[in-house]
Order: C-alpha cells, then sequence, then structure tokens
C-alpha cells in the first residue's frame, strides 16, 4: 500500500494519523493545509507542508491521499478539498474499521468507517462519507456522497440519507425514508418521513437543570 498524504491538521487528521497507522499500520508520508493555515512544519511528527506545493513535496503517482476534515459548512469544506486533491492527481484512499461489520463492497473514496459500525447487505457508501463509530445502516440503504454522520445513528433498511448531509447521534431513520441533501438531522431525532433539502429537524425538548442538587434526594 502506497504511503499516505493527509489534508487536514486538527483533530479529525490526528485521529486519521492513529487509525492508518495503529490499526491499519499503514504508512503516513505527511499533512497538508493552504499556506496561510500552516501553523508548523511538522504534525504528528510527519512532515506538514503547504497545499500548494504539496504535490511537488509527495509525488502522486508514490502516494495516496485523504482529506480528514470535518463536517463544517455542511460538508462543503471537505467535499471542496477532495476535489482539489484529486485535481492535484491524487488518488483518494479510504479507511474501513477491522472492527466494523461490512457486508458490501459498495464504499466510495475518502469514506470513514470507524469501529462498530454495522453495514448490512447491499446498502452503499458514497464518496467522502464518514459513519463515526457504532451506527447501524440497513439493507439497501443508501449513505449520500458527503454525508456526515455522528455515533449510534439506526438508518433503516432502504433508507436513503442524501448528498451533504448530517445525521447527529442516536437518530433513527425509519425505512424507506429519504433524508434530503445537506438536511441537518439533530440528535436523537425520529425521521419517520422523508424530508426536504437543506432542512432542519431537531428534537424541541431537550435535559432541564432541576433546581434542588443531586445531594439532597434521598435514592439516586
Amino acid at each position: 500500500m502506497k504511503p499516505i498524504l493527509i489534508y487536514g491538521t486538527g483533530e479529525v487528521a490526528e485521529l486519521a494519523h492513529y487509525y492508518f497507522t495503529e490499526i491499519d499500520g499503514r504508512a503516513i508520508a505527511g499533512f497538508t493545509v493552504e499556506g496561510d493555515q500552516l501553523g508548523a512544519d511538522t504534525f504528528c511528527g510527519r512532515p506538514a507542508v503547504a497545499f500548494e506545493e504539496c504535490d511537488f513535496a509527495f509525488e502522486v503517482e508514490e502516494h495516496q491521499a485523504f482529506v480528514a476534515l470535518s463536517f463544517d459548512q455542511m460538508n462543503d469544506v471537505r467535499a471542496a478539498k477532495c476535489q482539489a486533491m484529486r485535481d492535484k492527481g491524487f488518488l483518494l484512499t479510504r479507511y474501513i474499521s477491522p472492527d466494523a461489520v461490512v457486508l458490501t463492497k459498495n464504499i466510495g473514496e475518502n469514506a470513514l468507517i470507524l469501529e462498530n459500525n454495522t453495514v448490512q447487505p447491499f446498502a452503499r457508501i458514497g464518496d467522502n462519507a464518514t459513519l463515526w463509530s457504532g451506527n447501524h445502516i440497513g439493507q439497501k440503504a443508501v449513505i449520500g456522497d458527503n454525508a456526515f454522520l455522528a455515533s449510534h445513528i439506526v438508518v433503516s433498511g432502504n433508507a436513503k440519507i442524501g448528498n451533504g448531509a448530517y445525521i447527529g447521534s442516536g437518530a433513527l431513520i425509519h425505512d424507506n425514508v429519504s433524508v434530503g441533501a445537506k438536511s441537518l438531522i439533530g440528535a436523537g431525532a425520529i425521521v419517520s418521513k422523508s424530508t426536504e433539502p437543506e432542512s432542519v429537524h431537531m428534537v424541541a425538548n431537550h435535559t432541564v437543570a432541576r433546581d434542588f442538587k443531586s445531594t439532597q434526594l434521598r435514592k439516586v
């Protein structure tokens, strides 16, 4: 396997470095971000170079790339950087945890699938999709390009998550439901009907702090 050039120098990039090296045993050649965002010449003990020069510092034919960013601007930033790496000529790799149960081969480039995900047969995971830890993706479900799923989400069978959507922790997407492109589904939401593109669906009630102390309770 070719060494990997990671785009990013933040927490997601640090995590990607850990997973690729400690779990997959792959070599990280270095990191890259735009020159005006480059704070140091190393990151995680590897060289960090300006993106404008990364194809000179790291030969395109000898490396793969991975864009390790979060869901900023409804995943647009991560999507744009993937395209920028392609435009440089880099092939994008993917990470699939060995502790995930993945029963489909239909997984796009730059996908990130962390531990304890279950992806059932005939599901499709799009390019640049992120599945944080502990999700269930049902049979024939579709996770669109550039989507970001947090943790402990259930995407039921035949459901479709649109391109660039964000799904918060603990959400439940019913079977045969389509979540519109760039929809934001909040933590703990239950989606039983298809949503419009760019719509926002949040749980209205949140945990409320009480006006007495825990030590005043007779039983816990």
